[in-house]
Formats: C-alpha cells, sequence, structure tokens
C-alpha cells in the first residue's frame, strides 16, 4: 500500500497513558514523527473521544491543518471551527438514557462538541473537562440546556459499566452505538463513530482506505482500525481495539513514533 493518510487516536495514542505533562500535549517524539509524515506529503488527521476545543489545541500543536474528527465520531471540523460533518442523537433517546440514570441514582452527562453538561461535579466530569480544553456546566436537568446533544453517557465504574452496557443495548439495539470507558457507558448515534468519520474526509480528499492507516488504542478506535487498510493498534490496547487492528505495535515509550517514522522510510 501506499499510505496517503494517517489517522491518530489521541489520548493512550498521540498522548501516552500516564504522560506526565500536565498539559495533555504529545511528547517530543511524537511530534517530531508527525512532522516527517506531513514533509513526506502524507496527511495526517487526529480522530478522538475529546471535544473539539481539545482536539484543535493538539492539532496546533503538531502543526496539522487537516480536518478534526471529535467525539468518537460524533462531528467533523476544519480547525477553524466550521463544521464539516454532525451526527447528533435522537432528542427523545437522550433523555430516555438520562432517566435509565436517575431511576438508578447514577450521574450523568448531556453534551455537544464545544458544551459539556453533567448532573454534578466528579472527578470523571472534571478529568473530561481538561482535557477536552472546556469548563463543564452542571445542572440537573440538561434536557432543558438548549444544547442539541451529540450524546449522552452514564457515570459509573468499571464494575457497573458493563450491565448498563447490556441494558441499553437490550432496550434500544441498533438505535444506539453504545462505548463503555472506565468512568462512563457512552451513547451517541448509530452512525457516530469514528471509522464513518474517516471514511467521509477520505472522500473528500479522494484517498482510498486502502491507502490509510489507522493508530488508537480503545474502544472507540475499533471502527477506524478495521476500516483503514492497516489498522495499528498500541501496545497496551483494550481488547475492542486488539481485535479491530491488524498488527499491535510493540511495547516502549517510543514505539508510535518509530511505527510512524517507519511509514516514511
Amino acid at each position: 500500500m501506499g499510505v496517503k493518510l494517517v489517522a491518530l487516536d489521541i489520548d493512550g495514542t498521540v498522548i501516552p497513558p500516564g504522560h506526565p505533562d500536565g498539559d495533555h500535549l504529545p511528547p517530543a517524539a511524537v511530534r517530531d514523527a508527525v512532522s516527517k509524515l506531513t514533509a513526506a506529503g502524507i496527511a495526517v488527521v487526529l480522530a478522538s473521544g475529546r471535544m473539539f476545543p481539545g482536539t484543535r489545541r493538539v492539532a496546533r500543536e503538531l502543526r496539522l491543518i487537516t480536518p478534526v474528527v471529535c467525539q468518537q465520531g460524533c462531528s467533523v471540523h476544519r480547525l477553524d471551527g466550521e463544521m464539516l460533518h454532525l451526527f447528533p442523537i435522537e432528542r427523545q433517546l437522550a433523555i430516555d438514557i438520562i432517566n435509565f440514570a436517575r431511576e438508578r441514582g447514577l450521574d450523568y452527562e448531556w453534551f455537544n462538541p464545544v458544551r459539556y453538561i453533567a448532573n454534578r461535579p466528579s472527578a470523571a466530569t472534571r478529568r473530561y473537562g481538561e482535557v477536552s480544553g472546556i469548563e463543564p456546566e452542571y445542572r440537573p436537568d440538561p434536557e432543558f440546556s438548549g444544547v442539541v446533544p451529540t450524546g449522552v453517557g452514564i457515570i459509573s465504574d468499571a464494575e457497573r459499566a458493563g450491565e448498563i452496557h447490556r441494558e441499553l443495548v437490550a432496550r434500544y439495539g441498533e438505535r444506539l452505538h453504545v462505548l463503555d470507558f472506565p468512568e462512563v457507558t457512552v451513547a451517541v448515534a448509530p452512525e457516530a463513530n469514528k471509522g464513518h468519520a474517516l471514511s467521509l474526509i477520505c472522500a473528500d480528499f479522494g484517498i482510498d482506505r486502502h491507502d490509510v492507516v489507522a493508530v488508537g488504542d480503545s474502544v472507540n478506535d475499533a471502527a477506524m482500525l478495521a476500516w483503514a487498510g492497516l489498522g495499528a493498534a498500541m501496545a497496551h490496547a483494550d481488547p475492542y481495539a486488539r481485535d479491530a487492528a491488524d498488527i499491535i505495535l510493540e511495547p516502549g515509550e517510543n514505539s508510535l513514533a518509530a511505527f510512524l517514522e517507519s511509514l516514511v522510510r
């Protein structure tokens, strides 16, 4: 394959787990490797679970000019803020899911690409706001906030997430795309995934999927790892990403940078 575009997840991929940079920015080795890709004429696209402000910040740090994929594929933006694609969740489904959380005494979140609302503050909401470059808003009735949601989430823990996932899938089936993270179960529109968003960007660029490399580490990366001509999972990747990938990168803090540099040799 002749590589024409590389799609990169941010947290856990471009920014390694436990990276000490308090500003949540990429390490120097990754910045240098991305610069070599772009100098060779290979487009680099960020595809993140972050909201738009936090995703754009990393894109600018990497000196990219390409569109970015945000919130697991709920939206695609130019770096000037122009929205290229948006996939909102059905409003009534969103309301049903936060009512599901309320009935069980669980916290919940309601969001679009630039606003994030939760029913109350928690470590999870503060952490997501920090990496996403936004200030979380708090109110018990986000459905009356005026925000048209791209998704909603139920905040719990790793022990309860699986049960919540199964209940939501049993209730709503293919009307939702449900993703489990350690602290939250997220529900978005069925077409809102990184693979679909990446396919739209490649169509705009005239790039065939077989000329695309995607790298990620988590459940929300699985769709783009499967869609790309070559999907690479980080060594620490979760089972969803590993199953979707064609290759698993070697462990080590410089493994991503080394892999990216190998694409231009």
